[in-house]
């Protein structure tokens, strides 16, 4: 499909704010040549204070304070000086994610479609952007995704102009998980939180493997017992210490500290992924695996899953903080691919919503 102008790359921005990060990216897809260029990936990150979670209130009023900003700075990067004549169209996240958050870019992003002559716009399923620059990024052609965040936990495969689940969380997602003990040991957010777990947990010698509940029910998993035991565990450390500080004995080989919880969390919960994604790389017939979402930046997550895909003679496909985190970038490229197929959303149509199911999406760009 042409541009509006009459032809050459096609450009689009995408806009992203489903959790606590602000994304702006624009991106430029070549019709002639099907490559593409990143011009633009900016984003901004609100930190809450250690021991908190972000609110989503708190969490909409920081995007709608940095929009503009990062817009502007996004539009200079890429070279952009004539939206209205230049862009093909305003991507941004439809949902799943937090409402308010969510809402803020939506109305940021219609404002932007409105004040540069009536652009398209395109709403995004943040799901599908993340697998699609995934693949976009690392080459790979058709694996089962591994889609791992703070508020989503999937194993995926393509068929028929789908991305099917094959197999998701039946309670909290493993980033949540995670975000919710570093709360528990009163861990910084800043990177993030499940960056500083990561951190952590390289401290620890791998002698302590203190016991946690593995909760994989088929191709599913469970973390809310596991979070709940990790926080007993971590009371029980918190109770060490103080016989401790009173001059009580404890015995050496009882003890451990929240490097050994850290580590203990991170074993378990990577194991029962690997465990699920192995299953689904069975039944399809796959000897390849994308790790997409912000837990997939986790440098154990990737060994972990790449000696399970080495024993089965296939690899690993994984990127790094700029695309496995939240971004825009991912929202102009998903976007884009629609809006070459016919995709629109009309002005009046261009919600968001908290629940939008992956396989929801009709995949149209792909054969």
């Amino acid at each position: 499909m042409a541009k509006p102008n009459g032809g050459g790359p096609l450009l689009a921005i995408g806009c992203e704010g489903s959790a606590n990060k602000l994304g702006i990216g624009i991106i430029s897809h070549d019709p002639a040549t099907g490559k593409s260029a990143i011009l633009a990936n900016l984003r901004h990150t609100f930190v809450s204070p250690p021991g908190t979670g972000f609110l989503p209130k708190d969490t909409a009023r920081h995007h709608r304070s940095f929009f503009a900003r990062l817009a502007r700075e996004a539009l200079a990067a890429a070279g952009v000086t004539d939206p209205a004549r230049q862009l093909s169209c305003v991507c941004y996240t439809r949902g799943p994610g937090m409402g308010a958050p969510l809402q803020s870019v939506a109305v940021a992003a219609r404002a932007l479609a409105l004040m540069w002559g009536g652009l398209p716009l395109v709403g995004v399923n943040h799901c599908v952007g993340h697998i699609e620059m995934g693949r976009e990024i690392t080459g790979a052609d058709n694996p089962v995704v591994l889609y791992v965040s703070g508020g989503n936990t999937q194993v995926i495969a393509y068929a028929e102009r789908r991305y099917r689940i094959f197999g998701e969380t039946l309670d909290i997602a493993v980033g949540n998980c995670l975000d919710r003990f570093a709360r528990t040991l009163n861990i910084s957010n800043d990177p993030a939180p499940g960056y500083n777990i990561e951190l952590l947990a390289r401290k620890a010698d791998g002698r302590v493997l203190l016991d946690l509940p593995y909760a994989v029910k088929g191709m599913d998993c469970s973390f809310s017992g596991i979070l709940t035991a990790a926080d007993l565990l971590a009371a029980q450390m918190k109770e060490q210490r103080e016989k401790l500080a009173r001059g009580e004995e404890v015995k050496e080989e009882d003890r451990f500290g929240p490097e050994d919880l850290c580590f203990s969390l991170q074993e378990t919960v990577y194991a029962m992924l690997v465990e699920i994604t192995e299953r689904a790389m069975a039944h399809v017939g796959s000897n390849q695996v994308l790790i997409v979402g912000g837990v997939g930046c986790n440098e154990r997550l990737q060994e972990m899953m790449g000696q399970m895909a080495k024993e089965r003679g296939g690899s690993v496909y994984a990127t790094d903080e700029r695309f496995c985190i939240d971004n825009g970038i991912m929202i102009a490229h998903a976007g884009l691919l629609a809006y070459e197929t016919g995709f629109r959303t009309p002005l009046e149509e261009s919600t968001c919503t908290q629940r939008f199911r992956t396989d929801e999406v009709y995949v149209k760009w792909r054969d």
